[in-house]
């Protein structure tokens, strides 16, 4: 008798020591599917980790049931007597952000929220609580809320069986992001201040690693110039790119981003003289775009200049044939444009330059502008 006693609570023993021990890694319970969901508008990244219910056929009562319940209710168990939907299934909806945002026009710090909703038949209250922890809305305390925004329901025209998030109508600056849910869609817009964003994280990255490089400092100015956005902050950066200790380099891309940023502010005199300065370090390709870019400004005896330079540096090639062409063609004098186009002819480096420049010899013999 005394064996099958001592089995007993050693298997008692065991079973206590389970209990006590953390749960293995298993499939939800429920049949609901866990997910993960993200984007990026420009360096602001949005996540979303939810469960995913399924209709189950369940089509016409989801909304406006237990399963997606209706205003705030007292679900039974948890602190909260009136709770909003928990926006999925099982743990909190957790929607994340990296950087500050606007959600439907109104400020949300970065950080991660419980999102929950509070539903209607025509319009749904969304709800970003600090508490994003806690299992589903069982929880909710509404004086843990950093934002709610009330939106429009909208029609389905198909039953979607897995609920799911999904961002639409992407811009640069902004996604809307979707609960697609049976025959339900509940949007909500987010909007994130893309150049503000990136400027404070170049700002941030000059002060480490990337910064001891002068093309990170090009870069950055660059960036300003295609955006105008803060374009004295741009001048600083290239002023750094050329004069920096240790750093900074005097070429042809450091001096010629310097004369953009000055162009960009209209100090264009300050402009020409830094790139007279910038011209002899040029490369061909550089020269030959550089000369392009007068000749679109219409300053067609300075792009003549830049132009000549090239081809004194680098005679009877393709590209300062061209070059020469062009800029003899933009001053008028379309006979001596002529033989420099018909020795680029051959030297093309494929049919789409070859037919480009024949182009341009035809309209030079018919008496046009090849630019034209």
């Amino acid at each position: 008798m005394r064996k099958p006693s001592i089995l007993i609570c050693l298997l008692l023993t065991l079973y206590s020591a389970v209990l006590s021990a953390q749960q293995l890694t298993a499939i939800p319970e429920g049949g609901n599917k866990k997910a993960t969901v993200s984007e990026n508008i420009g360096l602001t990244t949005i996540s979303i980790t939810y469960s995913r219910p399924g209709v189950k056929g369940r089509e016409g009562k989801i909304w406006g049931t237990p399963v997606a319940h209706y205003g705030l209710v007292d679900l039974g168990f948890g602190s909260s007597k009136a709770a909003p939907w928990r926006a999925g299934a099982n743990e909190n909806t957790v929607i994340a952000f990296s950087t500050d945002v606007k959600v439907e026009g109104k400020d949300l710090p970065a950080g991660s929220y419980g999102l929950h909703m509070i539903l209607g038949e025509s319009e749904t209250t969304v709800i970003f609580s600090k508490n994003s922890t806690s299992w589903g809305s069982f929880f909710y305390d509404p004086a843990e809320d950093a934002l709610r925004v009330t939106i429009k329901n909208q029609p389905l025209d198909k039953s979607v069986e897995w609920l799911k998030y999904e961002f639409i109508d992407q811009t640069d600056n902004s996604a809307t992001v979707a609960l697609l849910w049976e025959k339900r869609m509940i949007p909500f817009r987010v909007e994130a201040d893309v150049v503000k964003i990136q400027l404070a994280s170049f700002k941030n990255e000059l002060r480490n690693s990337q910064g001891f490089t002068w093309q990170s400092f090009v870069q950055a100015a660059n960036y300003c110039v295609r955006n105008k956005a803060d374009l004295d902050q741009a001048l600083v950066w290239a002023d750094q790119s050329v004069n920096l200790p240790f750093i900074g380099q005097k070429n042809f891309q450091t001096l010629s981003t310097k004369a953009l940023v000055l162009s960009t502010l209209n100090r264009q005199a300050e402009a020409d003289a830094v790139m007279k300065e910038a011209v002899p370090m040029g490369n061909m390709n550089e020269l030959h775009q550089y000369a392009r870019t007068l000749l679109q400004q219409k300053r067609n005896k300075d792009a003549y200049e830049v132009f000549k330079v090239n081809y004194d540096k680098n005679p009877n090639v393709f590209t300062t044939n061209v070059g020469m062409g062009r800029a003899l063609s933009a001053l008028g004098d379309y006979k001596k444009a002529l033989p420099y186009l018909k020795a680029a002819l051959p030297q093309a480096p494929n049919e789409l330059n070859k037919n480009s420049v024949a182009g341009m010899i035809k309209k030079l013999e018919e008496g046009k502008d090849a630019n034209m």
